[in-house]
């Protein structure tokens, strides 16, 4: 083959590359575009600073918003976080490091199990586990099925980045005279936490979307609250429930609501990825 077909080639696949993102940007964009133009007008100063209240409010004019579900959104994510991560990245250290205990092909499997499993079924989990127990339904439990969520997600990444960390690292460390619990928290995750932080982060926007696990766990509420044992509102499952409503300025709620969301999950990849870089740079320093 000839230089002349050779760049011919080249430029061929080279434009279907482009053909094939564009295929993938071009429809985001879109749908970014097209939820702005929707819901910008929602976005006021009492959309941060009412609460939606009952419907008898909105249809007498008195102002109405979703502070409730942002700050819902964030405690019930939250604390998931805090819930998915030791257990996530304990899970992915046995399944990398110690692959000959009998658990570690146990626990890949129902990691894969739940990483396949519909989010509906992590909220019917947590409904049997937290809200048959105590009596009622609670952010709470719409934790717990976040965590399940997150949890597979967590333990798979971390699975992957430690088995692509050089083993050299840990032949090191053992030849120090170092136990291998020691080797693996002081050398390899180190070593590895950017890899871990992204998968975090993945596995933190995947659940920051999820409506139909907290339907039946944390189950929503018009009115601002706190208390994580009683009933906390979320915009994914406030975004659904103004959807379907009657109401035509609930509705645009709606779509403020899908902005909310989306700018939620942009900021967590923008401050995780730039977290990572910094990490990334102390390395090479």
């Amino acid at each position: 083959m000839n230089l002349r077909a050779r760049y011919a080639r080249d430029r061929v696949i080279e434009g279907l590359l482009v053909f094939a993102t564009l295929l993938v940007v071009v429809p985001l964009f879109v749908i970014i575009f097209y939820v702005i133009m929707n819901g910008f007008s929602a976005l006021n100063f009492a959309f941060f600073t009412e609460e939606l209240g009952s419907p008898a409010r909105a249809m007498q004019g008195r102002p109405t918003g979703l502070v409730h579900s942002i700050v819902g959104t964030i405690v019930i994510d939250l604390i998931a976080l805090v819930m998915a991560v030791p257990f996530g990245i304990a899970t992915g250290i046995m399944m990398s490091e110690y692959g000959e205990s009998p658990m570690a092909p146990v626990a890949r499997l129902m990691t894969s199990t739940l990483n396949g499993m519909p989010a509906v079924l992590m909220g019917l989990m947590a409904y049997a586990l937290v809200v048959k127990n105590t009596g009622g339904f609670s952010a709470l439990a719409g934790s717990v099925a976040l965590a399940f969520v997150m949890l597979p997600i967590i333990a798979r990444t971390t699975e992957s980045v430690l088995r692509v960390t050089p083993w050299s690292l840990r032949e090191a460390g053992m030849s120090l005279g170092l136990p291998r619990w020691r080797v693996t928290t002081a050398l390899v995750i180190p070593a590895a936490k950017a890899g871990v932080i992204t998968g975090i982060l993945i596995a933190f926007a995947r659940a920051a979307g999820e409506a139909a696990p907290l339907m039946l766990t944390s189950f929503g509420n018009n009115y601002f609250t706190l208390d994580v044992t009683s009933p906390m509102d979320t915009l994914p499952q406030r975004l659904y429930s103004l959807a379907i409503s009657p109401y035509r300025q609930w509705h645009t709620m709606g779509w403020g609501a899908a902005i909310i969301l989306l700018l939620f999950v942009m900021v967590t990849f923008i401050v995780g990825r730039v977290i990572v870089q910094r990490m990334e740079d102390r390395l090479k320093n």
